[in-house]
């Protein structure tokens, strides 16, 4: 009898292979199917990501993902300097808006990180910045069990981004962005999407 390799893998009723997590909310499904993995190369896309991922932190990325319209409303759409121009009117507006996470730490750390964001564009800018930590192989997880939740390249991002006066950007926090940004694929070996972004072959 064979044992399947990747029993964390699910069948879907159109032949293809997906994660347990994605393989019935609809909304999860969508986002693993069109956009979780893919590269992301702006800075736009990279300081959204790098936002959502600071306030999914205790929560449930089903949670930020519903919210993700409202979030983008809320911040300029994630525009580095319309974001960094927030003042205290701002920040008690964002507490105040239901449709997005209320958190004044996360809120201020936002505006710290477009603010952050924009004097990194003397250096090149936030996403070549963070694709820099890109490692040199991927990992090739068979189960959840075999994915990573940090690496020595996220620890060293971490570290990086903190020294350039990010905030909310821990090395765990960080291995999840690189995996939304493409930059690791920790597709499990099976599904569909495995290999699809075109950085790992």
């Amino acid at each position: 009898m064979s044992i399947d390799p990747t029993p964390d893998l699910v069948l879907g009723d159109d032949g293809l292979a997906r994660p347990v997590w994605a393989s019935t909310d609809e909304l999860l499904r969508d986002y693993y199917d069109t956009e979780w993995g893919m590269p992301v190369r702006d800075e736009r896309g990279v300081f959204e990501r790098l936002s959502l991922e600071a306030f999914q932190s205790g929560l449930s990325w089903r949670t930020i993902l519903a919210k993700r319209p409202a979030f983008r409303a809320a911040f300029a759409d994630f525009d580095a300097e319309g974001v960094a121009g927030f003042g205290e009117d701002d920040v008690a507006r964002l507490m105040a808006d239901a449709g997005i996470v209320r958190n004044r730490a996360k809120i201020l750390a936002t505006i710290t990180n477009a603010n952050a964001t924009i004097a990194l564009r003397a250096d090149g800018g936030l996403a070549d910045f963070v694709w820099s930590f890109r490692p040199a192989t991927t990992p090739e997880p068979r189960s959840y069990a075999d994915v990573p939740t940090k690496s020595d390249e996220s620890v060293a991002l971490s570290k990086a981004l903190r020294k350039r006066g990010f905030a909310f950007v821990g090395p765990t926090t960080m291995y999840a962005l690189m995996e939304a940004l493409g930059i690791v694929d920790t597709h499990l070996v099976g599904s569909h999407r495995r290999g699809t972004s075109g950085v790992w072959s």
